[in-house]
């Protein structure tokens, strides 16, 4: 049988069998990426709704850091947060270095950006359609900011979902600041870069599959929630 055939064939097997190694990393890997997720998005949404709705000196230069944070390389994240909890490290006291809490850490302010940046541009364009009624009606800027922002909350979830995806495919940061520690730190993505390195194939690509598979789950999402989005406001058109 060909290698890879034969491989695919094997890591079919371990998904189908429930193998517990292979679960134990997707527990861990689900675990990480939903708690990185969770803060992510509220300090994201937070940033995002201040930037929309403030108008202060220095507001473009904010953007601006904002923006080219996006694409901040995932090994500085990791460099950096590994220099705070190192042991001579300002953060070191903590001991949480090479531990799922620092992986945790450095997923967060991976996605922070882009949660923040998109919510910001969400809100923003929200509230320069419909900002001035709400002001003729009497609304300050935090009650716009919460009104326009559940006006948009099946685009926010989206974020949501978003950040999630970001954080589960992250390999470089999470390496760094977890050591890839069998049982302790090992997650899908760094399973796969060692497992493929040590020629186990057939776990790789298991591995491989149900990262794909997390990544299929959250694209029907984010689509339902979409098509869900655009049916309630076609109702609410009609009935107005």
């Amino acid at each position: 049988m060909n290698p890879f055939l034969e491989s695919a064939s094997s890591a079919a097997r371990l998904v189908a069998s429930g193998d517990p190694k292979l679960f134990d990393i997707v527990g861990l890997s689900l675990g990480v990426s939903a708690l990185a997720c969770v803060i992510a998005t509220a300090a994201g949404l937070l940033i995002g709704a201040m930037l929309a709705v403030w108008r202060f000196p220095g507001r473009r230069v904010v953007l601006v850091l904002l923006n080219t944070l996006l694409a901040l390389p995932s090994v500085v994240v990791g460099l950096v947060v590994y220099l705070l909890l190192s042991r001579a490290g300002p953060l070191g006291a903590m001991g949480i270095l090479f531990t799922p809490a620092a992986m945790v850490i450095a997923q967060s302010i991976l996605v922070t950006p882009i949660v923040a940046a998109l919510a910001r541009q969400t809100l923003d364009d929200a509230l320069h359609d419909h900002g001035d009624q709400l002001r003729s009606l009497g609304a300050g800027k935090l009650v716009s900011a919460l009104i326009v922002a559940w006006d948009e909350r099946m685009v926010l979830l989206t974020l949501a979902l978003v950040a999630f995806g970001r954080a589960v495919s992250e390999v470089g940061a999470v390496m760094i600041v977890g050591g890839n520690i069998d049982g302790v730190t090992r997650v899908m993505t760094t399973a796969i870069a060692l497992e493929t390195s040590k020629g186990d194939l057939p776990l790789a690509l298991a591995l491989g599959l149900v990262l794909l598979g997390v990544v299929l789950v959250l694209n029907a999402l984010i689509a339902l929630l979409r098509g869900w989005g655009a049916h309630v406001d076609a109702r609410v058109g009609a009935v107005s």
